[in-house]
């Protein structure tokens, strides 16, 4: 099953548009997508599959994990939040 997984880290300070884009060519791989520009909240969403909602969101957060550490962001707490890709649209939360 496919899952569009949601993942937001709070860092210490506003991240410059060149962070922003390296956490994005990080996660290209995984149909993802960055934002968080002049924030000190950033994120991803990753495309990722899964048998449960739980894998899903696991193997979601050690993509991001590998990606934020590439693009040479600082640790951060995450949150994660995961839907169902279905045929006709997003199937539930």
């Amino acid at each position: 099953m496919r899952w569009s997984v949601g993942i937001e880290a709070q860092g210490d300070r506003a991240l410059s548009r060149e962070e922003v884009v390296e956490l994005a060519d990080a996660v290209a791989a995984s149909d993802g997508i960055a934002s968080g520009v002049g924030s000190k909240r950033y994120g991803v969403t990753l495309v990722v599959q899964a048998g449960s909602r739980a894998e899903a969101i696991a193997k979601a957060t050690e993509e991001f994990t590998r990606a934020r550490d590439r693009a040479g962001l600082p640790d951060s707490p995450v949150e994660a939040v995961a839907e169902h890709d279905a045929v006709n649209g997003v199937e539930g939360w």
